[in-house]
């Protein structure tokens, strides 16, 4: 049976979308962030306001099944989709959010749940907030995606090689064309809400009103107050301009002209939605551009079956090698461990328990 009301403002989506700030912003607006939380860090100075259990518990499933945050596979679906069959995520969460909700049952009180990992266990999430009684509502940081990518460099790439930066920038789009479309697809049906990051950081008050109106929340000062009448807000130093480290375009990424113009289609659709979260012709076009993703992604498995068999040969044959090379050096260890016993008191029964102990090693390896 339910046992709370309480609404829940999970936002999710690709990272380095701002999912950061708006989570930062929704705290200081009088939202309950679980605690413990993710501690900043250098790549995110100002907090990621993500609750530690909530990021440990998706990313200890998402390598379980040797998925990626923005993983680009259309089959990473149906990976995820076995996974929570097998009911061990929903048990998890469950017990969790039980114990949130307990925790935050007073009137008025709101609970936001970032994590950008979030859109791929979004069945769990629906499943266990129903089970609990709890409203769930999905809010989701747009930002453009040349800008995520080239963030995305500036924060995990810097120091790689150009060969490397060129190939993670292919798939970082169309991780990114890939994470838009499931996280919309996601929040269908529910209560949600979209938000540009420029808007955010350009008036905060401005870009949250319609989220505050499409998502029924409570906040702890009057957006629609007239410039002159406002009250310093904690938000208006939490937020600014110079936070948008990334303002890079088309020019600045190198990916195939086919993938760049449908992301920036994605890009163009999901505005959209920030004035009428829920626009059908919007939702049938998204459906289109999502079919055809797949279909191109069948496309680029099968144009690139050689060069993945022969690296897949070359790792296999790479790790027979160095497991030969360990044999051979655990042998010759052995051999000048034997001559350097033998010749001592016991020495052929410490050499021959000597002896005993590598083949082990050598068996396990």
């Amino acid at each position: 049976m339910p046992t709370s009301t309480t609404p829940l403002v999970l936002v999710s989506g690709s990272g380095r979308s701002g999912t950061s700030s708006l989570a930062g912003t929704l705290k200081r607006l009088g939202l309950h962030v679980p605690q413990p939380e993710v501690e900043a860090s250098e790549t995110n100075p100002r907090g990621f306001y993500e609750p530690q259990w909530v990021i440990d518990f998706h990313k200890r499933h998402l390598k379980e099944l040797a998925l990626f945050n923005i993983d680009s596979r259309p089959a990473a679906v149906d990976i995820v989709a076995r996974h929570v069959g097998t009911g061990v995520p929903t048990g998890e969460l469950h017990e969790w959010l039980s114990g949130q909700l307990a925790q935050y049952d007073q009137p008025g009180d709101q609970i936001v749940v970032k994590d950008p990992h979030a859109f791929w266990f979004a069945q769990v999430w629906e499943v266990v907030s129903a089970e609990l009684g709890a409203d769930l509502r999905w809010l989701t940081a747009l930002r453009h995606p040349a800008e995520v990518v080239g963030s995305r460099d500036i924060a995990y790439l810097s120091s790689q090689s150009d060969e490397l930066r060129l190939t993670k920038e292919t798939s970082n789009v169309a991780g990114w064309v890939h994470a838009a479309l499931l996280t919309e697809q996601a929040g269908r049906g529910s209560k949600r809400s979209f938000v540009r990051y420029v808007d955010l950081l350009a008036d905060w008050r401005a870009a949250l009103a319609p989220v505050q109106q499409q998502l029924e929340l409570t906040f702890d000062t009057d957006l629609s107050a007239p410039p002159g009448q406002r009250d310093h807000h904690p938000v208006d130093d939490f937020v600014e301009p110079s936070m948008r480290k990334s303002q890079l375009t088309w020019d600045d990424v190198r990916t195939p002209d086919w993938l760049r113009d449908m992301a920036e289609e994605v890009w163009q659709l999901l505005g959209v939605l920030t004035t009428t979260p829920h626009d059908p012709d919007t939702l049938a076009r998204l459906d289109e551009v999502h079919e055809d993703y797949r279909a191109r992604y069948a496309d680029a498995v099968a144009l690139t079956f050689d060069h993945t068999k022969a690296e897949s040969t070359l790792a296999a044959r790479q790790a027979r090698d160095a497991q030969r090379a360990t044999v051979q050096q655990l042998r010759r260890d052995l051999e000048q461990a034997r001559r350097g016993t033998e010749h001592t008191v016991g020495g052929r029964e410490a050499a021959a328990i000597l002896r005993r102990a590598v083949v082990r090693r050598v068996t396990r390896r």
